[in-house]
């Protein structure tokens, strides 16, 4: 993994190479981290009355660090105890350290549970993945903190990034001043990717959490924002929120070089009813060549979660779906047919992709 530069000021971006120099990276993007009570008691150790995630990611970290980029939705706040899941999610500060040492470089927070424990739970979760090193943007402390981390500025293999992140809502909870949550706001978007333009990145990209729960279809709104980011020079917009996956689309032609990912669905998460078990990530790759930065590659990799019962407790890993459908050991033949079903499901939702297919 290429370590990122994360920026805070125009004045570092200076001019890279030549027009015949060529670069690459590659994004790795996935939905929804969420932190169900069922989550929270499968990592807290008995014995000492402490916390463990790392044996989430035991399969699919290798994936992640794969990539230059790999960045995930934060559908939880870090509030401090009491750890709780739905509806008002607090979990381990753990949590954090098992996505970072996985792979995950940065986090976006703005979600419909991103204020679940109010001013509080906001202000800490920004303070803790500060402490940690983890780039995030979408909610704010205060309005010097979106100024630094609206849009989080990166610099990899020589290129730069702008990284903005927005939701529908916070639940009907009020945001409490002087704290600030990014809202599908368009106004207020058309200014931050303005300001993110003044920076001169070579790509924006948008993360939205945004559409209809449990609907592996866009809704119009969703079809109508991404052609309003896209009409404002942002070519890469993600989606989260529906909780399961819906299609990807790169459309690129001698005029356009764009790419929407409506839905990722889960990332993990306790949700066990078809099709809510499993999501994608999507793996975008940008070339740099001489001053034109354009989209190069965009595949998806499908990922289901598994959750046996090991000493009697519910355990969570996230699977590579490819390379576990085949697999020879599988002790559970009702999860391996679970998870071959799931890949059926989403490949009937993936029929409706435009250049973008599974990396398998």
């Amino acid at each position: 993994m290429v370590k990122i530069v994360v920026l805070f000021s125009m004045l570092v971006f200076g001019v890279y190479g030549s027009a015949q120099d060529s670069t690459s990276v590659r994004l790795l993007f996935m939905g929804d981290v969420m932190g169900h009570d069922t989550q929270i008691n499968s990592a807290r150790d008995e014995a000492t009355g402490e916390y463990d995630y790392k044996s989430c990611f035991k399969y699919i970290e290798g994936d992640m660090k794969s990539a230059d980029v790999a960045i995930a939705n934060l559908e939880v706040t870090l509030a401090g105890p009491p750890h709780k899941g739905y509806p008002q999610f607090s979990s381990p500060d753990i949590l954090a350290d098992a996505l970072q040492e996985a792979g995950v470089d940065v986090l976006v927070t703005a979600n419909n549970h991103c204020v679940d424990r109010r001013q509080k739970g906001l202000e800490r979760t920004c303070q803790v993945l500060d402490k940690k090193g983890i780039p995030r943007t979408g909610t704010f402390i205060n309005d010097a903190d979106r100024a630094q981390n609206n849009p989080i500025k990166m610099e990899v293999n020589g290129i730069r990034l702008a990284l903005l992140n927005y939701t529908y809502g916070t639940n009907g909870i009020r945001v409490t001043e002087p704290n600030i949550v990014n809202h599908l706001d368009t106004a207020v978007m058309t200014q931050d990717i303005r300001k993110a333009k003044a920076f001169h990145p070579d790509q924006i990209i948008v993360f939205l959490h945004w559409g209809n729960e449990y609907q592996t279809a866009p809704n119009e709104d969703q079809k109508k924002l991404a052609q309003y980011l896209w009409n404002q020079g942002v070519n890469i917009v993600i989606g989260s929120h529906p909780h399961v996956i819906q299609p990807m689309h790169w459309l690129k032609d001698s005029t356009q070089n764009k790419l929407v990912v409506y839905s990722l669905g889960n990332y993990i998460s306790n949700q066990r009813t078809a099709p809510r078990d499993g999501g994608a990530m999507a793996s975008v790759e940008l070339t740099k060549v001489g001053e034109e930065c354009f989209i190069s590659a965009a595949n998806y990799q499908l990922t289901w979660v598994h959750t046996p019962y090991e000493n009697g407790k519910k355990k969570f890993y996230v699977l590579p779906v490819s390379r576990y459908e085949e697999a020879a050991a599988w002790p559970d033949s009702k999860a391996r047919k679970r998870m071959n079903v799931y890949a059926k499901e989403a490949s009937t939702v993936f029929r409706n992709n435009t250049n973008v297919t599974e990396k398998r």
